[in-house]
């Protein structure tokens, strides 16, 4: 609504008028109770014989006047708050005297409809793939009047309407169109913009009213307050040009990809503000020029999809289209990728189309139905979490949901998608018992429907973006999880490898002299390492619910705790395979994570974990500055064993680039004993500069190895005939690269 008006002295036609046919008793009855589900039927300009009446609703109002040009007309009251008077023109403004005051506003039941034959084909097909830009909140200037056009999902509701602090949050006053049969409802509300707050009230198949946040907006008011905010996402000036053209050999198969994984809320926090979170602004600068400090590729953002409870981490979101406002507004998250992009970082998010929560103001039962979710609980309710699972098989939900993952590419020039939870969603008994599931349609336990949705998802965004990579955190053994779909896989680009972690920390976590007995957790990835295009992941969830931190999970006194991760980080390192580490693991913070608290970033500039830091980043940067320790990380020609002696729990491996490329030799002492003038075999005869050592004095260590690097000598060992000798120093891990 507009500002109250400058007094006018146009005179106003009184009329005495009998009320149009089409305004029946219960068309009046409906109007005033707000359950008409076709207001556009009878609401704003329609003609009868050769008279063209104005018809409006308007709740609370003393009188109503219909302004064209100079002239205007006073409406007749006709039952209730139902308005009408016939009324010569068509363009025409809406003057509302309320006890508050006077409003002129345009009236919203005389603009046509915005969403096109061709948006309600692709929705009704459900192949929509830029759903965000037909359905939501958009600020637009339709038929000459600048306002926002509303567009929802709803297709079993009996009436549905557009609520705010504009319309007094009453559902009666600004009641939506259906479009056709797709389901959708739109209205147009001019006068309206950005920032302006709102939610649906949707009077479900059920007749019970709800009032929901918008499945498709931008924005969203702060936790716990629950309303979407109108947000204008066009516009934006990127600057990322350059970023963008080269993307796609930075996340490839034979590049070097190592990820620092962030919870934006708990990263750092302001000393001086009662231990604010930093924006997304200051993100940019901050976390920016740490993560580029450190040597990291990309970032991995752990889900900032709306989410209304702080502990969940934004897993269990409910406004997938909309960066939580908890850091900023959505251009300010686009100050962050933009600033990333900028000092050649990539931006992965954490995504979680796997299920969302049951609050009340989201997907839940939206229109009454089980909509977005499965109507039986064995299909449609996730026992472990709490939550609903979505209906992959619906196909407007699979729309919805490849269309969210285009969105972030689109809009926020995301790198990629870490989908969260895969496992949870390839299979129909996951964490179920027997009688607690529904089989397939082939009496099997596979989630057909999800497997499909899968694909579809991998198959969209790599057409349209195929610079991007797509990541599954899928803990079973499914096939194919990073195969192309042609070729019978599910399309993604890598696939964390979660027995690796498990395995190797299991290992980590034993005294050393138990380790003898275990050494397989150590060798026996190697036996599927090229099965997928594997990351190995050190991910927030090692580092919660009692888990305790990095540190504390090693063995022995403080200063073995230190030795210990820091070869375990080197290993890591130099094994197949992409890496992911999670924040504060990087300096080996002594706490365990917690959400609500900063980083312990006193720690990190002190002594051993001081140490672990600037371990971490030479290795990222001895990573990728070393071809042999990228270009064949999902390759098996880029790796052979050498040393393996479970007694000695040593081990030790070549790593290998292309042709033309130094090779690695990497040699692992997984134990508190010094081993002087150890013989591990080479490939190539030659000098052998040590690149790293993670017993150096920088890193925290007692300074023992092999400074100036060793000679080959033609003495065969390890399957080799030459050899090198070495000083492996406990705990540690040596890093040996043929010198030019």
């Amino acid at each position: 609504m507009s500002k109250d008006p400058e007094p006018d002295q146009t005179k106003v036609m009184q009329k005495t008028v009998q009320p149009p046919k089409f305004l029946t008793e219960p068309v009046l009855d409906a109007l005033n109770a707000g359950t008409h589900g076709a207001p556009f039927e009878v609401l704003g300009p329609h003609k009868q014989g050769n008279r063209r009446w104005i018809v409006t609703l308007q709740p609370g109002a003393a009188e109503v006047t219909a302004r064209v040009g100079k002239a205007a007309t006073a409406l007749t009251r006709i039952k209730g708050d139902v308005f009408a008077a016939p009324v010569p023109g068509k363009d025409y403004t809406l003057d509302i005297v309320f006890a508050g005051g006077a409003h002129v506003t345009p009236d919203p039941y005389a603009f046509g409809p915005v969403l096109g034959d061709m948006d309600a084909y692709l929705i009704g097909e459900g192949t929509h793939q830029q759903l965000w830009r037909a359905l939501g909140a958009h600020v637009i200037t339709h038929e000459g009047t600048d306002g926002v056009h509303f567009a929802v999902w709803a297709p079993d509701a009996k009436r549905v309407s557009v609520v705010g602090d504009f319309n007094t949050w009453d559902g009666r006053r600004h009641a939506m169109r259906r479009v056709g049969s797709t389901g959708v409802w739109e209205i147009f509300l001019p006068a309206l913009g950005d920032g302006t707050l709102y939610k649906y009230e949707v009077i479900g198949a059920d007749g019970a009213a709800r009032l929901k946040a918008d499945p498709v907006g931008f924005g969203s008011q702060h936790p716990p307050e629950k309303a979407s905010v109108v947000r204008d996402i066009t516009g934006y000036g990127w600057d990322d040009a350059d970023w963008m053209a080269a993307r796609k050999a930075r996340g490839a198969l034979d590049a070097p990809v190592s990820i620092y994984e962030v919870h934006l809320g708990s990263w750092r926090r302001k000393w001086d503000e009662a231990g604010r979170p930093l924006s997304y602004k200051e993100l940019a600068d901050e976390l920016i020029a740490y993560v580029t400090y450190m040597g990291f590729t990309h970032i991995e953002l752990l889900p900032v999809s709306e989410f209304p409870f702080d502990g969940s981490w934004g897993y269990q979101p409910v406004g997938l289209y909309a960066p939580t406002i908890r850091f900023g507004p959505p251009h300010e998250f686009r100050d962050l990728i933009d600033a990333a992009h900028a000092a050649g970082v990539g931006v992965l998010l954490d995504w979680v189309p796997g299920h969302f929560p049951t609050d009340d103001h989201g997907l839940a039962r939206f229109d009454g139905t089980a909509l977005y979710e499965h109507a039986d609980p064995r299909e449609g309710f996730h026992q472990d979490w709490n939550t609903l699972i979505y209906n992959y098989g619906r196909t407007e939900v699979k729309n919805y949901l490849v269309s969210n993952a285009l969105y972030w590419m689109e809009e926020y020039h995301l790198d990629g998608l870490r989908v969260d939870a895969v496992a949870s969603m390839l299979y129909r008994d996951y964490s179920r018992a027997e009688g607690q599931w529904i089989p397939n349609k082939d009496g099997g336990r596979e989630n057909y429907e999800a497997i499909d949705f899968l694909k579809e998802m991998n198959t969209t965004v790599y057409a349209a973006h195929p610079d991007v990579m797509t990541v599954a955190e899928e803990s079973t053994s499914f096939p194919g999880v990073s195969r192309p779909v042609n070729f019978g896989g599910l399309g993604f680009g890598y696939k964390w490898n979660m027995g690796w972690m498990n395995d190797t920390l299991s290992y980590m976590q034993r005294d050393p002299v138990h380790r003898q007995y275990h050494h397989d957790n150590m060798t026996f990835g190697i036996h599927y390492a090229f099965s997928e295009n594997f990351i190995l992941p050190i991910s927030h969830d090692e580092v919660v619910h009692g888990k305790g931190s990095m540190l504390s999970k090693m063995p022995g006194s403080i200063d073995e705790k230190f030795a210990n991760l820091r070869a375990y980080y080197a290993f890591m390192w130099t094994h197949p395979g992409k890496k992911l580490l999670f924040m504060g693991c990087e300096f080996a913070q002594p706490e365990e994570w917690n959400h609500n608290a900063a980083l312990n970033w006193e720690a990190s500039g002190m002594g051993a974990h001081k140490g672990v830091q600037t371990l971490v980043r030479d290795l990222n940067h001895l990573y990728r500055d070393t071809p042999a320790l990228y270009e064949n990380d999902c390759n098996q020609s880029g790796f052979q064993w050498l040393n393996g002696d479970p007694q000695q729990s040593t081990l030790g491996y070549v790593r290998f680039g292309n042709d033309g490329t130094a090779p690695v030799v990497v040699m692992c002492n997984f134990t508190p004993v010094m081993r002087e003038n150890f013989r591990v075999g080479v490939p190539v005869a030659g000098h052998w500069d040590e690149v790293l050592n993670t017993d150096s004095e920088v890193y925290g260590g007692g300074n023992r190895g092999n400074l100036g690097g060793v000679d080959s000598t033609a003495t065969p060992a390890d399957g080799q005939d030459q050899s090198v000798q070495l000083a492996l120093p406990p705990l540690s891990v040596v890093i040996l690269r043929l010198a030019d």
